[in-house]
């Protein structure tokens, strides 16, 4: 080969290069798909969703699972009572008209008027009253206007109530001096006599059906507004000195966004008890005010307080059944609804919870053998398991201590 001579690469054929690519090209697609259809199986038998995570089983999202799963024994009984009652409540209020047979002032029909006093019967299934009106459809629609003067109380009570309650826990100084002066006058009042002077300067300006309810809801919120004042400003005043407070007020955020943002989600999470409690004491007052004939108009709407007073004579004279059904009613829906609220405030509280015994896995082998002589205990807990471990280690401890004394003595 002459010096001077180059070593010179065979130049590669185009057309080679370019199918190379294609088929590369062709294997890293089907690889991507392979790992696709992969991942997507892998999501199918775990029974996720690939993009919406994983999915939630149809009994985990009904409603109050997990207030049941977290109570046992005695607790879940007294929850699921509850909950039946307040369930038929709500039934019997939102399909009044289609359960009640006549009108709550109706006191005839096509075959006549209604017999005054009249005992049950097949047609009037709770009787009648003085003024010939049917029991069971002056119940039945006394529920619906609870369930009004309820619905409108409580949510007038929580807007008021939290909004001032954050504003006085977190602001301070003469708001907050103020305020707390004014609530603790207003919560100084009987709760009766305070839903009593509301409702009579009311009552001449609010009338008729839905202006009888309006007045006695504002009465009872008259009523309610300290308690959640109260209790939002004192968790309010504890949660504004945390650090997540702190961080937000560095980052120039403002005080509402503080408070409705930030505080907000933070001293809430006691409200469903004090709202099923006031729920109750809600049905309470509005039939103390139709007792004394400060309720809603008895031609307006039917209230069970006010069928209470009107049976008083008839009590006297050996008529049970006017007095009988409304006082039920009263008594099964402020049971239900106490019954609910007491078993959120236990399943609520760690101190008050009942939990179900379990079984303890023990690393010992000889605590498995059928042959030991220690008894083993089937309704034993980790907790329980601790605390006796923790028992004998200090009850040993003590054994030598005190030995090593007497070996002082000695």
């Amino acid at each position: 080969m002459p010096p001077n001579a180059q070593h010179t690469e065979p130049e590669a054929d185009p057309e080679l290069a370019a199918a190379d690519q294609a088929a590369a090209d062709q294997a890293a697609a089907d690889q991507a798909a392979a790992d696709q259809a992969a991942v997507d199986q892998a999501g199918v038998d775990e029974g996720t969703d690939i993009w919406a995570g994983p999915r939630t089983p149809l009994l985990s999202r009904i409603p109050g699972r997990d207030l049941l799963t977290a109570t046992a024994g005695l607790q879940r009984g007294t929850l699921i009572a509850g909950l039946v009652l307040v369930a038929v409540f709500l039934l019997v209020a939102i399909f009044a008209p289609l359960i009640a047979p006549f009108g709550f002032s109706q006191q005839a029909d096509a075959q006549g008027a209604f017999p005054a006093l009249a005992a049950p019967d097949a047609t009037h299934w709770f009787g009648t009253t003085v003024g010939q009106l049917d029991v069971f459809s002056r119940v039945v629609f006394g529920a619906r206007t609870a369930l009004y003067v309820i619905v409108l109380s409580v949510l007038f009570s929580i807007v008021i109530g939290v909004v001032l309650g954050l504003v006085s826990g977190y602001l301070g100084g003469w708001i907050d001096r103020l305020l707390v002066l004014f609530m603790d006058a207003m919560y100084g009042f009987p709760s009766l006599l305070l839903a009593i002077v509301v409702k009579a300067s009311l009552g001449a300006h609010l009338k008729g059906g839905f202006g009888g309810i309006l007045a006695a809801a504002i009465s009872i919120t008259v009523v309610f507004v300290p308690q959640y004042f109260r209790l939002i400003r004192n968790a309010t005043v504890a949660a504004k000195a945390d650090p997540f407070v702190d961080a937000a007020r560095v980052t120039g955020a403002s005080s509402a966004r503080i408070m409705f943002r930030h505080l907000f989600p933070n001293v809430t999470s006691t409200l469903p008890v004090i709202i099923t409690l006031n729920c109750s004491e809600a049905i309470l007052t509005l039939a103390g005010l139709g007792f004394l004939g400060l309720g809603i108009e008895p031609t307006a709407a039917s209230e069970w307080g006010y069928d209470l007073n009107r049976a008083l004579p008839d009590v006297t004279n050996g008529i049970w059944w006017t007095a009988v059904f409304p006082g039920m009613a009263i008594v099964a829906v402020v049971l239900g609804l106490t019954m609910v609220g007491e078993s959120i405030n236990e399943a609520a509280n760690p101190l008050l919870r009942t939990r179900r015994p379990g079984k303890v896995k023990s690393n010992n082998p000889s605590s498995d053998n059928p042959k030991s002589d220690k008894p083993k205990s089937d309704n034993a807990s980790p907790v329980d398991a601790d605390a006796d471990a923790q028992s004998r280690a200090a009850y040993e401890q003590n054994g030598r201590e005190s030995g090593e004394q007497k070996d002082g003595i000695q």
